[in-house]
This record gives structure tokens, sequence and C-alpha cells, in this order.
């Protein structure tokens, strides 16, 4: 193990925090606040932000998208160019947040902002930006990462930057009470995912990251079998933990990662508007099982240690089918049949779409091909 690891973002955790926003930007001049649908003027957290920036001078931006686009943030790139915004502050889930993300790194940049994520520009300063969560998925909220979707070209892209890494974090799982069914699901199978991103690659002997890993994946694994009771607050604040400790970079420090999933389920969600978490778990067991000789050894610890299987000469296999098992649970599909046309013009939509964008060689060695995601998607596509 050799890395470095920092974690700047400010973390206000509990009941009642928004208020805490008042202080924390109490140095700006002019703030842009950025949210989705207006779900936050139906659950209060809209009027909690409001009274919080009532000494301060602020504008608003809304309707960001589920898998923001482009098109829509280049508007409030506009606001901030226009109304000299110094900070920006997100009030909503993964998608809200990424969205910022790229508002405050475009609004820096002269050239066009999808410069960001192809790479053809790289980000040297951003408008500093804060976060009220109100989805726990993403652990967006205290990382530098996020992924940007061109709807012109059903291109779908991440981008990494230390400059938009959120100045603090708002955690209130208050706000999680109106939240549909759906999207806590969703937000349980994506951090499930992150963790495994991180966890399930090769033998390393990071016992910590592994240790922690573990918990996180145990704690998720509980919360999915107690979903019937989830309208509590302990398991809301639960939730909103792990999905944030799930990617905030201390698992995944000093530590291979993989990610494969996470890159060919981003072109379902591009292709076809499959939701990010339900495109991983349709990537995910048949990627394990692709993969399986790589991954065996995990697979067998993961099997032991989060799901409680004896040894045996099957676990590997086991632990995939308890894998699928917990998605099942959670009414979560594991194959994909939204398409139109044929299963193998589907499966070709996919990898054209991965060569397009260079995910030519994935996984925690890069070991697999745009052949072998070819194979991938033939069990995973219906």
């Amino acid at each position: 193990m050799q890395f470095t690891y920092v974690n700047p973002t400010q973390i206000f955790f509990g009941k009642g925090q928004i208020s805490s926003v008042k202080q924390a930007v109490a140095d700006a001049n002019n703030i842009l606040v950025i949210y989705g649908g207006g779900s936050i003027k139906k659950n209060g957290v809209y009027d909690q932000v409001a009274d919080a920036l009532k000494e301060t001078t602020w504008f608003e931006f809304n309707g960001v998208e589920p898998n923001p686009t482009k098109e829509t943030l280049d508007k409030a790139v506009q606001i901030v160019k226009e109304h000299n915004i110094d900070f920006i502050l997100a009030v909503g889930g993964g998608s809200v947040i990424d969205g910022s993300k790229y508002v405050a790194a475009a609004a820096k940049y002269a050239g066009d902002g999808w410069d960001i994520l192809t790479g053809e520009h790289k980000v040297d300063d951003a408008v500093p930006l804060g976060a009220i969560l109100t989805l726990p998925a993403t652990g967006s909220e205290s990382n530098m990462g996020a992924v940007i979707t061109k709807a012109e070209t059903h291109d779908k892209l991440p981008f990494m930057s230390p400059f938009v890494q959120p100045k603090f974090a708002v955690l209130d799982p208050d706000v999680m009470k109106t939240l549909p069914e759906k999207q806590l699901l969703n937000g349980v199978v994506d951090a499930w995912v992150h963790v495994c991103e991180q966890y399930l690659t090769y033998n390393h002997g990071a016992l910590v990251q592994d240790g922690y890993a573990e918990t996180l994946l145990r704690t998720l694994k509980s919360l999915g079998e107690s979903f019937a009771d989830r309208d509590n607050d302990e398991w809301r604040a639960n939730l909103m933990w792990s999905a944030n400790q799930a990617l905030n970079g201390l698992i995944g420090s000093g530590v291979p990662h993989d990610w494969a999933t996470h890159m060919i389920g981003h072109e379902f969600t591009a292709l076809w508007g499959v939701d990010h978490a339900r495109s991983l778990a349709i990537v995910q067991p048949s990627l394990l099982r692709h993969q399986f000789d790589l991954k065996k050894d995990k697979l067998e610890q993961m099997g032991k240690n989060v799901f409680g299987l004896e040894q045996t000469d099957d676990l590997a296999n086991r632990t995939i089918k308890a894998i699928e098992a917990f998605y099942h649970s959670l009414n979560v599909d594991t194959q994909f049949s939204g398409y139109e046309g044929s299963k193998e013009e589907a499966v070709d939509a996919v990898v054209s779409q991965l060569e397009s964008h260079g995910m030519t060689q994935l996984g925690e060695k890069q070991q697999i091909s745009l052949e072998h995601s070819r194979q991938i998607l033939q069990q995973a596509i219906a």
C-alpha cells in the first residue's frame, strides 16, 4: 500500500443541519442554488435553504434531470457567468451534485464544457461549491467525481477533479422521508456496487480497507433486508452514511479498483434511460461470472464475511447467486429486456458506444477487452 488520502469536505450530519449552511457560506457574495424537479419545495427543504440564505444574495436554477445533461447544465453556466456567482449550492441527489460540479468547472472555462468530459480540457479552476444531500446513493457530496450526459449524442462520461470537491455537505436523514420507494432501493443498490467496485478485485493484503468494505456491505445488506422498516430515523441515517462512506475515497485508498460494471452500465443509461443503479445490477452478475477466475478469491471472501456462507468448492459461485438474490429481493432486475429490435442489435449498440468512448480495456487489470464486454452483454441482456 502506498497512497495519499485527504477528504476536505466538511460533513454536517443529522437533523436540522441545513441551518449550518448559513455559516458555511458566510464569505460568499452571490450564490447559485441548483436543484432538480422541484421536490424540495414539497418536502420543506427549499424553505430551510431559503431561511439559511436569507441574509445573502442568491439566485436559483432548477430542472436538473436524473443523469444530468450538458444541454441543461450549460444554461446554469451562463447564469454563473452573468451574475458573477462565487459559490454554488447543490440541493439534491447525485445527479444535481454531479451537474453542479460540471457547472462549477465549465463556468471557469472559455471553451465548450464538454471538453472537460472528453479530456481535451483539464480542470484547473472551479467555482467553490457545497451540497445539501436529499437522496443518498452516489457519495458525490464528498468526492471529486461526476458523470454527465450529452443528450444530443447519447454520450455519458465521467470526470474527476479536486477543484470540484464540495467544501461542505449537509446530510440530514430527515429529508429522505418523502422519497419514493424506488429511489431508496436505487440508493441501496448504488452504494452496494460502489463498494464492490473497490472490493471485488483480487487479494492485496489491505486488511483495513477490506474490513471496512465488508462492514459497509453487511450494513447495506441489512438495510435491504429491513426495507419494510425504512420509515424510521435509524434506517435512513444508516443508508445516508453508508452511501457516503462507500465512495468518499477511504475504502479505495491503496487498493485496486474495477469500475467496469459502471463503465458498461453507463451505456444502458445513455441509450435507454435505465436508472443508474439498475444498470449496475444488470451488468454486475454477468461480469462477475465472466471474470470468475480473477475474482474467485475475493468472491469467496465476500461469501464468508458478508453473506455468512460456508467454505465449499462452489463458494464463489454461490456468492454471485447471493448477490443476484439480494437484488431480486429488492425487486431489481439482473437482466435487461427494455430494448427495441433484436438482442444482437442491443449488444452491438452498447459495444459501439464503449468503443467510441475509448472503453476498450476495462477492469482492475485492464483485462476486459471489447470482445469480453460483448460476451458479458450477451449474458446481461435477455
